[in-house]
């Protein structure tokens, strides 16, 4: 890279515009969207779409709800103009969708695109040329004057190719295609000599589009380009003004919704951003943040996996796991604090309260997506993220420290192994560490005698262990406390949590017991059980085999040393 890049580039003038309007507008609705997917997306593939993945691809779009598709450039190729002709001989194209195709402004091209269109009912024809100084100086070997001529004249051809073929409702479009880099009172003088020749009126408007053919100034300087052409533009009621950002510089989206501010009426792009060189506009990033902001998008991404699919198989790229909205981690956090906001917020939200969840700006229930992957635990999470798997997978609501004790227990494992451990992971680790499967209680006979006093006696399992136990107390917990001491085991309850898991006769309960244990430190045993007591007196039992295990572990480090 150079010290002093000055020498080779130059920045982006600013516009002068010093009563800009656009910085003071807001966003109240939905632009016209255009999908581009199946022409510029397509000619950006290495290995370009053939006729099934097309009319996948077209009928995604549909279901989706674009009113405009841009389906293709029928001079380019065969498989171009195929595709379209199978669009209208066979019928596919739905009564309230508008198919639009591309052509340079060229005379052989120009009549090829119009032949590829006999028949169909509704169709934007859209002509371009390129305008700025190199491509007219280089390029075209053309001043400003022929650069006018060859718009003006091709403009004229497609009114006489239409009036060909009167049984179209036909709709022109014009892009100065290097607007981005052309100077912007030439842009203008082009435009209103192409729609001169069209005559558009309110009632039957044409569509002037400016893009970004190659992103080179910031969004806020595109902005004031647009809001400039916006109050310039002659019969500007007659035009719908279309903008069709590319992503050169990453800021795309960024680019797309300042235009709409600054006066475009819509947005030409493709879905997940796909397009030429870092790509186009992502529509369904511009649809999605306006839908979290309280605004119908009028497209449907309620099955946005469905979509991604779709889009994956037709282009044969991946879309990225980080890509707004639809990637695999985005509304994933492996973040400790993190966790612990999302887990706190979703216990207190209730059914129709306006969305306001940490680190969550949109629902992903409202996209098809589950809360599944939303807490995901890494080397990085805490005990928020690990007690919202546990809850949301198995129906396991620990209490407050016993989900700091067994962070420490996954933390440890994690270490270890270096890797994410899913919810089965953390499932696994928990019924390992509270032996779920090494305890258990047959048998049990609970009697209450008088003056109160319980009397308990069972067949219990601890670790291998069988044993037969008796013992009395005011309750059943403290009988088989009293019961457990006869065999040598000095337990003290300190703290009790338990709650139902399910519902009907599938129901189990799952107690938490806080313990100390032959006056050792203080440790949660964990028991379930379709029966309340006996669920208690498992994680009794779980107690007492974690405290034998953590006994042993100096002795067996001390061995090894």
């Amino acid at each position: 890279m150079l010290k002093q890049p000055q020498q080779k580039y130059r920045p982006f003038a600013a516009i002068k515009l010093a009563d800009r309007r656009w910085p003071d507008a807001e966003l109240t609705a939905a632009p016209i969207w255009l999908s581009t997917d199946l022409r510029d997306g397509n000619q950006a593939l290495i290995e370009p779409m053939d006729l099934a993945r097309k009319l996948r691809m077209f009928e995604m779009l549909v279901k989706i709800g674009f009113k405009e598709i841009e389906v293709g450039f029928p001079s380019a190729s065969q498989t171009e103009f195929d595709f379209l002709r199978q669009l209208i001989e066979e019928k596919r194209i739905p009564d309230d969708v508008t198919i639009q195709v591309l052509t340079q402004a060229r005379e052989p091209l120009i009549r090829r695109t119009f032949e590829a269109l006999q028949g169909v009912p509704r169709a934007i024809v859209h002509l371009y040329n390129a305008t700025a100084p190199v491509m007219r100086n280089v390029v075209l070997g053309l001043d400003q004057d022929g650069v006018v001529d060859l718009a003006v004249t091709h403009a004229k051809l497609f009114k006489q190719l239409a009036d060909e073929q009167p049984g179209t409702d036909w709709r022109f479009e014009y892009s100065p295609e290097t607007f981005s880099d052309t100077e912007l009172p030439f842009a203008l003088r082009i435009v209103d000599a192409v729609t001169e020749v069209w005559a558009p009126t309110p009632e039957r408007k044409c569509i002037v589009n400016l893009p970004t053919t190659i992103e080179r100034c910031t969004p806020n300087v595109f902005a004031d380009m647009i809001e400039w052409m916006h109050r310039h533009m002659a019969r500007r009621d007659s035009i719908v003004l279309s903008v069709h950002p590319h992503n050169d510089r990453g800021t795309g989206t960024a680019t797309g919704e300042l235009a709409l501010l600054a006066g475009a009426d819509r947005l030409e792009g493709c879905l997940f951003g796909n397009g030429e060189r870092t790509g186009n506009l992502d529509l369904v990033n511009v649809a999605l943040n306006l839908y979290t902001q309280g605004i119908p998008p009028n497209l449907d991404f309620s099955d946005i996996d469905e979509v991604r699919r779709c889009v994956e198989h037709c282009n044969q790229l991946p879309v990225h796991p980080r890509h707004p909205y639809v990637g695999d981690l985005v509304y994933t956090s492996f973040s400790g604090s993190h966790q612990d906001a999302i887990k706190k917020a979703f216990a207190v939200a209730k059914p129709g309260d306006v969305w306001d969840i940490p680190y969550l700006p949109i629902d992903p229930k409202d996209l098809g997506r589950s809360y599944d992957a939303v807490i995901r635990v890494n080397s990085q999470s805490g005990k928020g993220g690990i007690a919202y798997l546990l809850e949301a997978e198995y129906g396991i609501e620990l209490p407050r420290r016993l989900q700091i004790e067994f962070s420490q227990v996954v933390q440890g494992v994690m270490d270890d192994t270096g890797k994410e451990q899913s919810a089965a992971d953390i499932w696994g680790i928990f019924e390992r560490e509270y032996g779920i499967h090494e305890v258990s209680v047959a048998h049990p006979v609970i009697t209450t005698r008088e003056q109160g006093v319980v009397s308990l006696e069972a067949d219990v399992s601890a670790g291998g262990r069988q044993m037969s136990v008796k013992g009395a107390g005011s309750g059943p917990i403290d009988a088989f406390v009293a019961a457990l001491h006869a065999h040598g085991h000095g337990v003290r309850v300190l703290d009790y949590h338990e709650h139902a898991i399910g519902s009907g006769a599938d129901a189990r309960a799952v107690a938490y017991l806080e313990l100390r244990i032959d006056d050792a430190t203080s440790l949660f045993g964990v028991g379930i059980d379709s029966d309340i007591v006996s669920a208690s007196m498992k994680a009794i039992l779980s107690g007492v085999v974690r405290a034998k295990r953590q006994a042993a572990a100096p002795a067996a480090v001390a061995s090894v040393a």
